[in-house]
């Protein structure tokens, strides 16, 4: 009888709140173990171990690299440590799945790309709504050419959390405040939530954007603009006009406060054959479609759409399969140039250029 296979060790690096749910999605994927955490503050490394039964907790990162024959390492720190943390896994010869953003610069994103292109394993970014049926089955149709040429796109990332308390009431809870303070980290609507807009409008279309141009909007929402400690600085709302690699024109919106939803995607792609329609929110994932003789009418039909795998599946996956990821690093740096690029035409009122950066 041959031995039972040991385990994927996995090692995450950072307990904080986006780290709760690392810890629980790899305890559900069997043949996984994550056998350590890493945080610096050892009062919240210790609870988060004995919440997710982690035996071993470490202050250092490299404790834990040299006391542990790891498999990967799960980068789940503040955003301004992913770039330092990931590579220094990556140098050590590790597979590395990284949270969202990858870096907070366009040039740490960079160093990371080239530290996983010269590591030769496998890097992945968590942006998890690529765990949408509806937009995996949008991009294979466009790949097949259902859409024909591809003109148009519209696209938008909707919450309501500023003028509705669903989640909590913002002006009272330190969890939403510091997200609309530049002082506490905050680059606003934008940065939280743009990456995934940005990659649902790519990895849909299946093009890189060209260039393009952001207006950002801050509105007064207490006294002062200030809460406590919180100045209340960063941008709540955003609109890009964008231009695609192939010519074809888009808008890109998202807002907190556009009311009526809770937290919504959408994505339109129009084209000289037909257009599709990804949504998901509390509608749920759906794909609509108006192809073909249907565009003349015109008639939209719902298509159905087969469930896809979470980051962690496919991570795990693919450290079993010995395959490459996707969004992979080099992909992730792409969208963080397209964010600081939206950053630039705000501050200099003008449409700029996104060349590729790798």
């Amino acid at each position: 009888m041959s031995a039972a296979k040991k385990p994927l060790q996995v090692l995450l690096v950072g307990t904080g709140r986006m780290a709760q749910t690392h810890a629980l999605r790899f305890a559900e994927i069997d043949g996984v173990s994550v056998v350590a955490a890493v945080d610096i503050n050892q009062a919240r490394l210790d609870a988060f171990c004995a919440t997710h039964g982690i035996e071993h907790g470490y202050t250092q990162l490299e404790q834990a690299l040299a006391a542990h024959d790891l498999d990967a390492v799960s980068v789940v720190t503040p955003d301004a440590l992913h770039a330092a943390v990931s590579m220094k896994a990556l140098q050590a010869g590790l597979p590395v799945l990284c949270e969202k953003p990858l870096s907070d610069s366009t040039e740490a994103s960079k160093e990371m790309v080239a530290s996983a292109t010269r590591a030769g394993v496998l890097n992945m970014v968590n942006l998890s709504y690529r765990v949408s049926g509806a937009l995996q089955q949008a991009r294979l149709w466009v790949d097949q050419g259902r859409l024909g040429e591809i003109r148009h796109v519209d696209a938008a990332y909707r919450q309501s959390w500023l003028a509705s308390p669903y989640w909590g009431e913002w002006s009272e809870e330190e969890a939403w405040l510091w997200r609309l303070s530049t002082a506490h980290g905050s680059t606003g609507v934008l940065g939280d939530i743009g990456i995934h807009i940005l990659d649902f409008v790519t990895a849909g279309v299946g093009m890189d954007i060209r260039g393009l141009q952001c207006r950002l909007q801050t509105f007064d929402k207490a006294p002062g603009n200030r809460i406590g400690e919180f100045c209340l600085d960063a941008n709540d709302s955003c609109v890009i006009n964008m231009e695609m690699a192939n010519g074809a024109l888009g808008v890109v919106q998202m807002s907190r406060y556009q009311t009526g939803y809770f937290n919504d995607l959408s994505l339109t792609i129009h084209g000289t054959e037909g257009a599709l329609q990804v949504s998901t929110g509390q509608a749920g994932d759906r794909l609509l479609s108006c192809i073909g003789e249907n565009r003349h009418e015109p008639a939209w039909t719902q298509i159905d759409c087969e469930s896809q795998p979470d980051t962690f599946d496919r991570f795990v996956d693919a450290l079993m399969s010995g395959q490459s990821g996707s969004p992979d690093f080099a992909h992730a740096a792409e969208l963080q140039h397209y964010l600081e690029r939206c950053l630039e035409s705000h501050e200099q009122g003008r449409w700029l250029a996104c060349d590729r950066i790798a």
